[in-house]
């Protein structure tokens, strides 16, 4: 076991709320319609999580894709309210289709749209807090994204990560994953430079690590590894594990809390 490996195992063993961030490169095809095979597997696995014991909230992109579809468009909506037109269809469409995949594994399932605004006002922060903890004790599993149709500034940097990393320190979660369409962390472009190495196990967030990330970008994804670094700094500094992951590999979420060495841990 590599020293990565065993500082996985040991963290595990005492995380008992997790936030999921998945991407719309995990939810779509290239096409960029939903992938309901792969929906259907994160369903799965969060609800497994959630029978054993563990808290589950989940932040998902996908509203603008699902819209898409009802839609028949070819292409992907270029202007923010042709993007707000998409996403005030597909939220529902996609919403609903988490509800009835949850409740054939005997879950609960709770939308919740946030505006950035609701973590800067005290107040709203803690109605907010309140809300989500009564679903919590519930068992539910909350269903967030941010709220497409008015927030604009999300439309136009499509940026779930920092939404979810917000989250995780609005809740007091333990660990943060984010799913998107990149095995993690490189030292490079892996695109670009074939030689460049996936870096499993961050412990200090510095200007090298922040140099990787500048020269690496996803793919689908909007939220780019530049998000995803702002992500672990605010996870880091709130005492949040962090994991970035490739969502499209199989059964991805239980592999990475059984402590297998996949994707990039920052450390809290």
């Amino acid at each position: 076991m590599s020293l990565s490996n065993a500082k996985r195992v040991t963290l595990i063993k005492d995380i008992k709320r997790i936030v999921i961030k998945v991407g719309s490169s995990t939810l779509t095809h290239p096409n960029g319609l939903l992938n309901f095979n792969r929906i259907e597997s994160i369903v799965r696995q969060l609800s497994d999580l959630r029978n054993s014991g563990k808290e589950v909230i989940l932040v998902s992109s996908g509203a603008v894709a699902a819209g898409i579809g009802k839609l028949g468009l070819r292409l992907k909506p270029e202007t923010i309210p042709e993007k707000q037109a998409a996403a005030a269809i597909g939220q529902g469409i996609l919403v609903h289709m988490y509800e009835k995949l949850f409740s054939e594994y005997g879950q609960i399932a709770a939308q919740i749209l946030l505006t950035k605004e609701d973590f800067i006002e005290e107040e709203r922060l803690n109605h907010l807090r309140d809300a989500f903890f009564s679903l919590l004790s519930y068992g539910a599993i909350p269903i967030i994204n941010e709220n497409d149709v008015v927030a604009i500034d999300e439309l136009k940097l499509g940026d779930n990560d920092t939404l979810s990393a917000m989250v995780a320190k609005a809740l007091d979660a333990d660990l943060l994953i984010l799913l998107s369409d990149i095995d993690g962390l490189y030292s490079s472009d892996p695109t670009v430079n074939p030689n460049a190495t996936l870096i499993n196990w961050v412990d200090k967030l510095d200007s090298t690590i922040e140099s990787f990330a500048e020269d690496t970008k996803t793919g689908l994804g909007t939220g780019g590894m530049i998000t995803k670094i702002s992500a672990a700094k605010l996870t880091s500094s709130s005492g949040i594990s962090m994991i970035i992951a490739n969502g499209s590999y199989p059964n991805i979420i239980n592999r990475l809390l059984q402590g297998k060495e996949i994707g990039t841990w920052f450390s809290k």
